[in-house]
């Protein structure tokens, strides 16, 4: 293995960069994003988000001032749609630390030009998510009761219930994926810090940038870190929706009760949060013409991503029929048949619509190397996700083990008030994030360049 003295004594080669292409114009062009004059539609844009988002504190207003009798969960439907919005949010969330954490140990560089914004949109699904269980408390100002503190009382948690572990794993991984989104940050602050002209700006991004100088000391401590915390997120992306899979496992609900549901969830969270991915990289791709670095090539490859998920995401469909009918129980099978024939049944075939036929065009390339198909296919996924996750929670719910407790589950106003209204808070902090931060990281951009294979990129020293 070659040591730091036999790297020194090699001598220095300049990187090969394409006519007309340096290493100056990467940081030039993603930090223009950010000190350019605010465009117009960036207004409108985040405007529109905004009025979205007071539907949101309008809605929890009222949940607040009325209690949760305002939704439309009753007997026996207790859940409803607060836990398939926790549940699809935090699917969302995990193509974030996918991308940077997995993608950055096994070493594959087309990550770059998507981690920056995969990252940031982790945080902001995880932040929607953490709604959800709060409100569906029903009483929402008790929610510090979950963590373990000490107290007169001496009540604590119960460490049995699902929403405890919950509650432990949300905030893990939100909090290693905001220090691991912020630790990426710092040389980037650095970078815009020194550009930038207005010294209120200056003095923020300084202070963000905790005194970076880009020193061997630093670029040494910081790599550290980095690959550090890539090794704590990795195991998140699996365990904590093993844990969101255990709130319906380890329930004795038939359709719930399945050993299949953690890896068909972590296959279904990394499906979704990849279709998400594609919905909003190809148009902020467009708008401002980043096409020099989310090329073709990144989006053919989250395209053969989310095909192989949904691959397995179909597969434990299947599986869940199969073990209904292993079983020979018959409240079992009843359950999944009822899923086919029942009440809902136009939610289960759209479902096969949106996650099972819609993404079979990706086995095309000219579906995967074209924005506008892969566009229509990832908004197919966001649907099916979302119906998924609905069919999951009110189909095993609503016919109980006696019909005289049969019921219909439908949501009111105000949950899809709260729902829409989450979107909004969403899309208002990527409005955020894309107008004060460089949605891709500008120093691991820096020691890429386009070489001359096809558009396949060269390492060069940074």
């Amino acid at each position: 293995m070659a040591t730091l003295e036999d790297e020194r004594a090699k001598p220095y080669r300049p990187p090969i960069v394409a006519p007309g292409y340096t290493t100056a114009t990467v940081t030039d062009k993603i930090s223009e994003v950010v000190l350019q004059r605010t465009p117009r539609w960036w207004y409108l844009g985040f405007g529109i988000s905004f009025l979205i988002m007071m539907m949101f504190l309008t809605a929890v207003t009222w949940l607040f001032a009325k209690g949760v009798g305002i939704w439309g969960v009753n007997q026996p439907v207790g859940w409803g749609f607060a836990i398939v919005n926790f549940v699809w949010w935090i699917g969302i969330g995990h193509a974030g630390t996918l991308i940077s954490a997995i993608l950055l140990l096994l070493r594959q560089e087309w990550r770059t030009s998507i981690n920056r914004f995969a990252e940031a949109m982790t945080l902001f699904a995880v932040a929607c998510a953490g709604m959800f269980p709060v409100l569906h408390l029903g009483r929402p100002w008790l929610a510090y009761w979950l963590f373990p503190y000490p107290n007169t009382m001496g009540l604590w948690p119960q460490f049995r219930s699902p929403l405890i572990w919950d509650v432990f794993a949300v905030s893990t991984y939100a909090t290693v994926s905001a220090l691991f989104w912020y630790v990426g940050l710092i040389p980037d602050l650095a970078t815009l810090r020194d550009r930038s002209k207005k010294r209120i700006a200056q003095i923020i991004y300084g202070f963000g940038a905790m005194g970076w100088r880009g020193s061997a000391a630093h670029w040494h401590n910081y790599e550290t870190a980095y690959l550090l915390l890539a090794g704590l997120a990795t195991p998140l992306v699996v365990s904590v929706h093993t844990v969101v899979s255990f709130d319906f496992a380890i329930g004795i609900v038939p359709g719930w009760h399945a050993t299949i549901f953690p890896p068909y969830f972590v296959a279904g969270a990394i499906y979704a949060g990849f279709a998400m991915v594609l919905t909003l990289t190809i148009p902020l791709r467009a708008a401002f013409g980043l096409q020099d670095f989310i090329t073709l090539r990144h989006l053919q490859n989250m395209g053969k991503v989310m095909l192989a998920t949904g691959l397995i995401v179909v597969y434990g469909y299947a599986m869940e029929f199969f073990f209904a009918w292993y079983s020979g129980h018959h409240v079992e099978q009843f359950t999944f048949w009822n899923r086919v024939t029942g009440p809902y049944k136009y939610y289960w075939f759209s479902l096969l619509l949106c996650n099972l036929l819609a993404p079979q065009a990706l086995w095309l390339r000219k579906v995967r190397t074209s924005p506008a198909r892969l566009f229509i296919v990832a908004m197919f996924v966001n649907a099916g996700m979302w119906i998924e996750r609905f069919v999951i929670v009110v189909t095993s719910l609503h016919r109980d083990f006696l019909p005289s407790s049969w019921g219909m589950y439908r949501g009111t106003m105000w949950d899809w008030m709260t729902f829409i209204g989450t979107l909004g808070l969403f899309l208002s902090l990527l409005f955020l994030f894309i107008r004060f931060l460089p949605m891709i990281s500008i120093f691991e951009m820096r020691t890429i360049v386009p070489g001359t294979r096809g558009g396949e990129y060269t390492e060069v020293p940074r």
